[in-house]
């Protein structure tokens, strides 16, 4: 072991001594913001996903914040119902059933559905067993933190704007990139505009000007809203003729498209 000579100790410099002080609780107050910001995260994630008493995990609406921009002369996009601004239409108008889909696109359990049963789900539609309406939501900003859900639906918006089938395929597009929980990835415009490209013919400059200028935010806050006020409390949550189906097993894991298919039949008949 190398040892200091004698005295050495008591002749350092008074300043040099001071810096490591400084130094030292600098470094002890890094480390402690660094635990906090993982526990604050790990916080957020649990209370974004909850696991029920059957096994079911979901991610649980909380309180959302109105951002101010919820107001009356907010521009809505063309392609919305006729019957309700806040609601997107996918389907064949004169359709006998109505499946009623409420999601947040940044809730994972809504991803796991959406890649399992999405496309049955579609299908179905496009052969008029129903049509679907979609009711979404922005609670996971104010759960985990950021502006990726408001951002997203802002800029969904901007899609409808091109076509109620522009919206369905960057609906699409958004599951199939969605960011992990801990990060806002949707938060960032272009990177939704980069994902916009993946969609025919939606990438167009009223498109990129729009979701750009946040055009739609407002129209995002109104359906946030509403969906507040529907009193689901968690997504997904999918209604048949207004009966809610078991999208999600015991197990925690999204029926498939043939379960899915088998629970429509059931609900309607035939």
């Amino acid at each position: 072991m190398t040892t200091a000579p004698k005295n050495q100790k008591n002749q350092q410099n008074p300043q040099s001594t001071a810096r490591e002080r400084l130094k030292q609780a600098q470094q002890a107050e890094a480390r402690s913001a660094k635990r906090r910001r993982g526990l604050t995260i790990g916080v957020s994630i649990a209370a974004a996903v909850a696991v029920l008493a059957g096994g079911t995990a979901l991610a649980v609406a909380g309180a959302s914040k109105d951002d101010g921009t919820a107001t009356a002369s907010a521009v809505a996009p063309a392609n919305t119902s006729p019957a309700d601004t806040t609601v997107v239409v996918y389907g064949k108008a004169d359709a006998p059933h109505t499946l009623s889909v409420y999601e947040d696109f940044r809730c994972p359990v809504c991803q796991a559905f959406e890649t399992s049963a999405g496309k049955t789900v579609q299908q179905l539609a496009d052969q008029g067993d129903y049509k679907i309406e979609y009711h979404l939501a922005t609670f996971l900003d104010g759960n985990l933190g950021g502006k990726g859900s408001r951002t997203a639906l802002a800029a969904a918006g901007a899609a409808l704007n091109e076509g109620v089938d522009k919206f369905k395929a960057f609906h699409d597009v958004l599951y199939a990139n969605q960011p992990a929980e801990s990060e806002d990835g949707f938060g960032d415009v272009n990177h939704l505009l980069d994902l916009a490209g993946q969609v025919p013919g939606l990438k167009t400059e009223a498109f990129t000007k729009a979701v750009t200028d946040g055009t739609y935010k407002g129209w995002a806050a109104k359906v946030s809203t509403a969906f507040n006020k529907s009193g689901v409390s968690g997504t997904p949550t999918v209604k048949l003729d207004g009966k809610q189906l078991a999208v999600i097993g015991q197990d925690g894991k999204p029926v498939t498209g043939d379960q899915f298919t088998a629970l429509v039949k059931q609900t309607i008949g035939g």
